[in-house]
């Protein structure tokens, strides 16, 4: 690997990570662009990694409250911590939803559906799901104080999907928790939050793909150039879908997905697959 091809991998992985057009999908597609195979999921957990530290040091405030009010409620049944705590507990929920159907799934997530042509069909899938919440379904007024455990099941429901490359996990959580009835700053501040969790998990679950063989094949530097870059991009992207969807709407994301697959379809071969090795 090149330090320009580091490079634009950090820049795929940060910027669309946050952003719900799926950055498996990305991530993806720019390996068969270049014609890479990386050894196993080391390379994509480390990008992701990165990805989760920007989130994390962004949302620190909001996810110092939600630890200490869930303990604090836990020590002391205060109804000032009530509120966090079952928001916490909900983020868990989620949590242990998705990833325990995400190992049963996992098979889903196999070599032989990353492809162009189902990659394509995903995204466009991802595109009509924002269409669907953004044209035809009225907003809610839940937040963290009003939402409830079934609505926590819901999203870690939809968030599994996620398995499956061209649906966005970030697609997917805002849409279900606005079909639950959450208004959107509370979709959006869930989605962010629930991040951490599972992209966390994710990383623990592939410490065993990192050797010395991965680390030689993509080499220390490239590794290190990546990581930076998409911690700042993954920033960036934070910042920016924040400040998009305080102003516009998720139908621009659709329109984006669909002209990803219509890219996809026409210009890369249908019969090539990602393979890990």
């Amino acid at each position: 690997m090149s330090l320009f091809e580091a490079i634009i991998f950090g820049i795929v992985q940060g910027l669309t990570e946050f952003l719900p057009v799926s950055s498996t999908a990305h991530i993806v597609i720019t390996q068969l662009v270049f014609g890479y195979t990386f050894p196993g999921l080391a390379f994509e957990i480390f990008l992701h990694l990165a990805s989760v530290v920007a989130v994390t040091l962004y949302f620190w405030k909001d996810l110092w409250n939600v630890i200490k009010g869930f303990f604090r409620f836990l020590a002391k049944r205060e109804q000032e911590d009530k509120t966090q705590f079952f928001f916490g507990l909900y983020i868990l929920v989620a949590t242990l939803i998705t990833g325990v159907l995400g190992v049963v799934l996992s098979d889903l997530a196999a070599d032989s559906i990353k492809t162009p042509p189902f990659i394509a069909g995903a995204l466009v899938i991802t595109g009509l799901a924002l269409i669907f919440i953004e044209r035809f379904h009225r907003y809610g007024n839940k937040t963290e104080k009003t939402m409830t455990f079934w609505d926590s099941v819901l999203v870690g429901l939809g968030q599994t999907l996620a398995v499956i490359p061209g649906i966005s996990r970030s697609g997917a959580t805002l849409v279900v928790s606005l079909l639950a009835g959450l208004n959107r700053e509370t979709a959006v501040r869930y989605s962010f939050l629930l991040s951490i969790p599972v992209i966390l998990g994710s990383t623990v679950l592939a410490v065993g793909d990192i050797s010395a063989e991965v680390i030689e094949y993509i080499g220390v530097g490239n590794l290190i150039v990546a990581f930076i870059v998409t911690f700042i991009f993954s920033i960036i992207g934070i910042i920016w879908l924040i400040e998009f969807l305080k102003k516009s709407k998720l139908i621009y994301f659709a329109i984006y997905c669909f002209v990803v697959a219509i890219l996809v379809v026409a210009f890369l071969d249908p019969n090539l697959i990602m393979e890990v090795e």
